[in-house]
């Protein structure tokens, strides 16, 4: 953690860079469990203590309590984006529903979809059941458009995700004067809402699932990185893990497992939170809910507003560093922070005399076709879920309770869906990946400065750009 000084727009600030995430500030970064002690068997070991490490013990756990199941996390349970995250517990497909359709058909990516719709819900259910208290409200989700081009593309793609299971009632197209009533984003020429989001406080939420999973009988072994995994055995730093099953729940660190460094790419996305709001700056952005606030920008920026009173906002300013590494504890870049800054008093000019509090980074997982994937080879014992490309919070519910049908060998519909099993092609080598990611970032960045002056077509930049990243 270090106290970095910051032009404010409007007031000098003294913010927090890094110590993980501010969501850990409230919680505090919890004390480390024991690490392993040594050479041991499970009948499931996963690698990862994430929200896909947590939910896939808790679904096994439960259906089959007998179950030896132990995790193995190299710093503490939701170290990574599981407790960096933006908080949006949304029903966003983790990649382009269309895609998983390329090697199905689009009923069964509409199948996809509707699981993402009740996964909300089942989140929420869990919570309650076990008395969680992650601060969740859920008053849905706010796509907006600050552009024409912005717009003209939410209104182009409704079509597509109406074919995709986004019924009338999962997404409305809203005036500007219809957003306004519900929030104030300058500049806003249109938006699109889902009821089906809610607000979350990602540590609270990880750290929670965390402490139940434990007292189920799930041994958790934090300070224990792994660094190979092969079939049915997990090795570590401080010994073996043999299992019948081992489960790959890694998302952004991936890269990390030798062998894998190309598998997912790690992206990097930041956030910043400001004090919390005087009451004269939430009449002016008259947003009095907690929808989840997203813009329709190519290099978007995506917000909340937290149950303490600040804005917490997202974005994607310097996407990937060099040979797939990662930050040190969340620590962000002057630059990224910068234009953070300037993203949220575009968006919320109220914002200019706040101060801002703290800002972090994480990575999530990419694969190269942007489209997440669940599988378990039962010849080797080896499960993998990951790849949520920034919509992980909802998709790890529904790849715990996937892989727990898998390793139990249940004929349930989860095991049918159309990303069970999905592979796609490595990413490139170096300097080629770093070369291409940095290049396509900067041309949405430059795209978006083009619409923001120029009329209500996308870019020729960002068309280029999807086309050659396999975004859209």
């Amino acid at each position: 953690m270090r106290g970095v000084q910051a032009i404010n727009l409007e007031k000098t600030s003294t913010y927090i860079d890094g110590d993980v995430s501010y969501w850990y500030r409230g919680s505090g970064i919890p004390q480390r469990r024991p690490a392993l002690a040594g050479d041991t068997s499970v009948d499931v070991a996963v690698v990862g203590g994430g929200l896909t490490g947590l939910w896939t013990a808790y679904y096994l756990k439960s259906a089959q309590p007998d179950l030896r199941i132990a995790i193995l996390e190299k710093e503490f349970a939701g170290f990574g984006a599981s407790g960096r995250n933006g908080g949006w517990l949304s029903a966003e497909p983790p990649g382009e529903l269309r895609r998983y359709a390329e090697t199905d058909d689009v009923a069964s990516a509409v199948r996809l979809q509707k699981e993402m719709f009740a996964a909300v819900d089942e989140v929420l259910r869990v919570l309650e059941v076990e008395r969680i208290d992650a601060h969740v409200q859920k008053d849905g989700l706010l796509h907006v458009a600050t552009t024409p081009s912005q717009q003209a593309r939410l209104v182009k793609r409704m079509p597509r995700m109406r074919r995709y299971g986004w019924g009338e009632q999962d997404l409305t197209l809203l005036s500007a004067s219809d957003l306004s009533r519900r929030v104030k984003v300058a500049g806003a020429v249109g938006a699109a809402y889902s009821p089906h989001c809610a607000r979350i406080q990602p540590a609270l939420l990880v750290r929670g699932l965390a402490q139940v999973v434990e007292r189920m009988g799930v041994a958790i072994y934090e300070g224990t990185e792994v660094t190979q995994v092969q079939p049915s055995l997990a090795i570590t730093t401080h010994g073996r893990v043999r299992a019948d099953f081992v489960i790959r729940a890694l998302e952004g660190f991936t890269a990390g497992l030798e062998g894998l460094k190309r598998a997912w790419l790690p992206m990097n996305s930041s956030m910043i939170v400001t004090e919390p709001l005087p009451s004269s700056a939430w009449d002016e952005i008259g947003w009095q809910g907690a929808e989840l606030v997203g813009d329709e920008a190519h290099g978007f920026a995506y917000c909340q507003r937290t149950s303490d009173g600040r804005i917490a906002l997202g974005g994607r300013a310097v996407p990937y560093r060099y040979g797939s590494r990662w930050d040190n504890r969340g620590e962000t870049m002057s630059t990224t922070f910068d234009q953070l800054r300037v993203q949220l008093a575009r968006l919320f000019p109220a914002t200019r005399s706040v101060g801002i509090e703290h800002a972090w980074a994480g990575v999530l997982g990419v694969p190269r076709d942007w489209c997440a994937s669940v599988g378990l080879d039962r010849a080797t014992g080896l499960g993998w879920a990951g790849g949520y490309v920034g919509h992980g919070v909802t998709s790890t519910n529904l790849a715990g309770r996937t892989l727990t049908d898998l390793v139990l060998q249940r004929e349930t519909d989860l095991v049918t869906l159309p990303w069970v099993g999905r592979k796609v092609r490595k990413w490139e080598v170096e300097p080629v990946r770093w070369l291409a990611v940095r290049s396509l970032y900067l041309a949405y960045h430059a795209a978006d400065r083009r619409e923001r002056v120029s009329n209500s077509k996308t870019s020729a930049i960002a068309t280029l750009a999807d086309l050659i990243s396999g975004r859209r």
